[in-house]
């Protein structure tokens, strides 16, 4: 059973034994089982004029209503400035939290004017309910704007304008799990960095030095990450790359090479079997340089650019002391990968700055190259340090790193899929063992 909570809270000093220092009250209601998101739009006319110098900047503020009789936002369109007939962008909200799959549940809407200093000048309210909106544009949906205290004081007070439904739309909406219980197969792809700047690992001051008595950062990540996402990896064989070494017996430098040695089959069997695999490495490569993040990036995209019907998905993870020397190149690999089935996660680790790292995850500004944005956030960077544990705990590292690491994994997936309009295969029907038949119970 699913459940939203309400928390309300009264706080009185506290410190005093045996005085009462305050009380919370918990409110819980069941969550229905609605998996719909609507789509809608609305506009105004006539509003009323709230500024002295001009017009108003009006927004709406929506209003789910609890089943004790309260009412909880659920939504607030944004700011238009300066207009008594503004245009409200779309917006989409789900069905649950708009009315919690209730369909005749009030829904309540006021409309503000906006005021730089926070206290904005209500215009009026309106009430409305799903069953109403879904009947899209025509008569119904239009509201009149209502402020109750003009309407009492003012005999021939009509409205403070009115509020249309410009459309409404409703689509299902479909979870990670939901793709994964209907065959969609993840492939994880893991490439470390083999660069001087992370220090000879024959010494204790390299960021690849192999301790025998604990892990390396290298080490420690990559089991973190590839412990979690391998049990969404049916074979559980995965290619494992390394980057900035040369490469014996010539002394090349490679941007993409196997940790297992094996060009034609890269794969490594397991978490056990990349690390065997990496450690292996650190006994037969040099390290070396530059730091290329683009060659690994291609090399996972040309696999998601064949499949790209939903039924297989690709995460790279990069681990790098986050030295980068490619960066033109690699932002135009990610901008190209943005289009694919397609997620990129980065672990920085050790003491260096990391600023181009945190410039390819574009949460705050979404990259771009040569002028083209990426279509989609698909990079997701995180420093190892601030995940190392002060009472030297590295499960406790490891976990709550894994945590962040993977947080944006499920909704970078869904954002393709949804962009490709892409709906999850059915379920296959629970295994029932030969001789035994399935008892439902009426």
């Amino acid at each position: 059973m699913l459940l939203r909570c309400y928390f309300f809270s009264t706080f009185l000093p506290s410190g005093i034994p045996g005085k009462k220092c305050g009380s919370i009250i918990l409110s819980a209601e069941e969550l229905g089982n609605c998996r719909d998101s609507a789509t809608m739009q609305f506009c105004a006319n006539k509003l009323d004029k709230k500024d002295f110098f001009g017009k108003s900047d009006p927004f709406m503020v929506f209003y789910r209503s609890n089943e004790d009789g309260t009412f909880t936002i659920c939504h607030k369109t944004e700011v238009v400035k300066n207009t008594l007939n503004p245009v409200w962008q779309a917006f989409s909200i789900p069905v649950r939290a708009l009315c919690n799959g209730d369909y005749d549940r009030t829904i309540k809407v006021e409309v503000y004017d906006w005021d730089r200093d926070g206290s904005h000048d209500f215009i009026g309210e309106f009430t409305t309910s799903y069953r109403e909106l879904a009947r899209g544009q025509s008569q119904f949906n239009v509201y009149e704007v209502v402020n109750p205290k003009k309407k009492m004081k003012k005999k021939k007070y009509v409205n403070s304008g009115t509020v249309t439904l410009l459309s409404f739309t409703v689509e299902s909406e479909y979870t990670f799990l939901d793709y994964i219980k209907g065959g969609t197969q993840i492939h994880f792809t893991v490439a470390i960095d083999f660069t001087a700047s992370n220090g000879n690992p024959s010494q204790s001051t390299s960021l690849h030095y192999m301790n025998p008595y604990q892990m390396n950062a290298y080490a420690m990540a990559l089991k973190a990450v590839g412990e979690i996402i391998q049990d969404y990896d049916s074979d559980k064989m995965f290619p494992a790359l390394g980057f900035g070494a040369k490469l014996p017996p010539d002394g090349r430098v490679s941007h993409e090479f196997p940790l297992n040695g094996n060009m034609e089959n890269p794969y490594c069997n397991g978490m056990e079997g990349i690390l065997e695999a990496y450690h292996q490495s650190l006994k037969t490569v040099q390290l070396y340089g530059p730091t290329n993040f683009a060659p690994v990036v291609n090399h996972v995209a040309r696999y998601a650019a064949a499949v790209q019907d939903g039924s297989q998905y690709f995460v790279l993870l990069i681990i790098t002391d986050g030295v980068i020397s490619d960066m033109a190149q690699t932002k135009e690999a990610i901008v190209n990968a943005a289009k694919l089935p397609m997620s990129i996660i980065i672990v920085g680790v050790g003491q260096a700055e990391f600023d181009a790292m945190v410039e390819l995850d574009g949460d705050d500004v979404r990259i771009s190259s040569r002028g083209k944005l990426a279509e989609r956030d698909i990079v997701q960077f995180v420093p190892f340090r601030d995940y190392m544990d002060r009472t030297g705990n590295h499960v406790l590292s490891m976990a709550r790193l894994a945590k962040d690491v993977l947080a944006e994994i499920p909704d970078q997936f869904i954002s393709y899929m949804k962009s490709r309009g892409i709906k999850p295969n059915p379920a296959p029907p629970p295994y029932t063992p030969p001789g035994h038949t399935m008892h439902t119970q009426i």
